[in-house]
């Protein structure tokens, strides 16, 4: 095949009751998956997935939910097609997500491994009520130059996810985020939303999760790319070993580049397939790119996404 694909991994936010069932119930490639990674894990997945719970929304808990689900989308549609990347790219967690499908993790460690990592940001934030808010329709700058004042003032606010054009997700102290947000607005911004997170991503305050996050990546990774992953923290493509030990734990505390990954990619590739619950990156990606962008979220998007692959391959 000629077409050249370009693999994407949605981070947490996009998990939701019932995502992966469709897999676990039409495929045994799916459900050996699940079942492996609740043995690994001690997580009964096919309870935290399918049912109504409280667990989900738990920061070490939703992570491996969500890379599992992503793992299955990817593992049968390569299954199915023998398509592989040109290189891989996720938002936050979702670059782990890419690393197994880059050949970099096994997709059972890469569980436990994103199980780990949320525990160790939920404990690294668990002295503080912190929080994550959404800023929407402010430039970059505008929003830098609040947190940077900001900070100069005591407060402990941080730009963290760089979206899309106007769209900043800022992380830090909870009651921080609350008085910025009138800021945020008076500044011109259309909406500063807190959203229901239980941690502060990719901020200073999760500096205590980088070292033991590293040590459990160095007896995981494997140096078996088969494609390059983009980097959250560089935008930027890697792929060996030792660039990944050094990046993802830089990830834990520095801001995720994602709209700039995209700008840097889009000139790469014919056409973007989302795998995981839903599609939030096909909609940060309406305005960063003209290029086809497909999910595989379920058995029916699956096929559809084959379908229109080799179509767009002829």
């Amino acid at each position: 095949m000629s077409i050249k694909c370009a693999f994407l991994f949605p981070g947490q936010g996009s998990q939701s009751v019932g995502m992966g069932q469709d897999f676990f119930n039409n495929s045994e490639v799916a459900k050996k998956l699940l079942i492996d990674a609740s043995v690994r894990t001690g997580i009964d997945f096919s309870s935290l997935l399918f049912e109504e719970n409280e667990l989900l929304g738990q920061t070490e808990y939703t992570q491996p939910a969500i890379l599992l689900v992503g793992a299955m989308a990817h593992k049968l549609f390569t299954e199915e097609t023998g398509i592989k990347p040109v290189l891989t790219m996720g938002h936050s967690l979702g670059e782990f997500t890419a690393l197994v499908a880059s050949g970099a993790l096994d997709a059972v460690d890469a569980v436990e491994l994103v199980n780990l990592r949320g525990q160790l940001m939920a404990e690294a934030c668990s002295k503080q009520e912190v929080g994550m808010m959404v800023s929407l329709g402010l430039s970059d700058e505008a929003v830098e130059e609040l947190c940077a004042a900001q900070r100069e003032a005591g407060l402990q606010v941080w730009a963290v996810n760089y979206n899309a054009d106007g769209q900043i997700v800022i992380a830090g102290i909870k009651k921080d985020l609350e008085l910025l947000a009138p800021m945020v607005k008076e500044a011109g911004a259309k909406r500063a939303m807190l959203l229901d997170m239980s941690v502060a991503s990719h901020c200073p305050l999760l500096a205590s999760a980088s070292a033991p996050l590293e040590a459990k990546l160095k007896e995981m990774l494997k140096d078996d790319f088969i494609a390059p992953v983009i980097s959250n923290v560089t935008a930027q493509a890697y792929n060996t070993k030792e660039e990944a030990l050094d990046l993802l734990p830089q990830q834990l505390v520095k801001p995720v580049l994602y709209k700039h990954s995209m700008a840097n990619i889009d000139d790469e590739v014919d056409c973007y397939i989302e795998f995981g619950n839903g599609n939030v990156l096909k909609g940060l990606n309406r305005k960063a790119t003209k290029k086809p962008h497909f999910n595989v979220s379920d058995m029916a998007s699956l096929e559809v996404t084959i379908a229109a692959v080799k179509e767009l391959d002829v």
